[in-house]
């Protein structure tokens, strides 16, 4: 019997550990449902903003419909989406562009 091994090349090795390696940005987006003060509690809460950092995320999101509350590595960044949505914000993760190789 044949055995069934996975064969990594080492570019797709290394295209896969850069993308990890890139920066990622937690992005919460605006949603009907949630009151400003409790967008700010979760903010405090999970990333210990500050209250005028919390407020000014949150009025970012309020206003223009998205804020960027974090960037760094893609394991953290989908950990805080994960706990964001725990909390019932809306938040997704997307590549960091700017900081592309």
């Amino acid at each position: 019997m044949p055995q069934n091994r996975t064969h990594t090349s080492p570019e797709t090795q290394s295209a896969t550990e850069l993308r990890l390696g890139d920066v990622w940005r937690v992005v919460v987006l605006n949603d009907p449902v949630n009151l400003m003060s409790y967008v700010v509690l979760v903010f405090k809460k999970v990333f210990a903003f500050d209250e005028s950092t919390a407020r000014k995320h949150m009025l970012e999101v309020h206003e223009l419909g998205r804020s960027v509350v974090w960037s760094g590595l893609r394991e953290k960044a989908e950990a805080y989406v994960f706990t964001l949505q725990q909390w019932h914000l809306t938040a997704v993760l997307e590549p960091d562009e700017a900081q592309a190789h």
